[in-house]
């Protein structure tokens, strides 16, 4: 049996400086992220692109996305299997190419989570348990680039 599930977002621009996009270096990039009942995430485009380095880019939430999704996938089947996480970072990294037209897209992402799980975990099948991970992530499913986990486990 399928489910579909419908997620709702509202992004709003809050860049106009007084002339709109008059020209292109005439507004800010400025934007916020909103879902029904949770804080707006304060955005922007890539400082590259004329962007706000201080706020969130849609590439580093793309990147954000791919990574929490496997986590949450990841932290799952190690539960299922019995084996106990208990401290879970990534530092992910995503790249992207620019291509002539002023477009571009992402080549790869590749994750790099440490993670430690309780003495005395099968650490063999701690780290095999990524690749079931990455069958189950919505997000990392639904893109047409490379994910790549490169995962460092530790036993407490």
């Amino acid at each position: 049996m399928t489910r579909e599930h419908r997620y709702t977002t509202t992004v709003t621009w809050t860049g106009n400086s007084g002339t709109g996009t008059s020209s292109y270096r005439a507004y800010d990039r400025s934007n916020e992220i909103a879902a029904a009942g949770k804080p707006a995430i304060l955005a922007s485009s890539d400082p590259h692109f004329r962007g706000d380095a201080a706020r969130y880019n849609p590439e580093e939430l793309l990147v954000a996305a791919l990574s929490s999704c496997h986590m949450l996938s990841y932290l799952h089947v190690c539960a299922s299997a019995g084996i106990v996480v208990t401290r879970y970072v990534d530092a992910a990294e995503g790249s992207m190419t620019e291509s002539g037209d002023g477009g571009g897209h992402f080549t790869r992402v590749v994750l790099h989570p440490q993670i430690t799980v309780q003495a005395g975990a099968d650490l063999a099948q701690a780290r095999a348990l990524h690749h079931d991970a990455q069958a189950k992530c919505f997000i990392a499913n639904s893109v047409n680039f490379p994910v790549e986990c490169e995962p460092s486990i530790t036993a407490e």
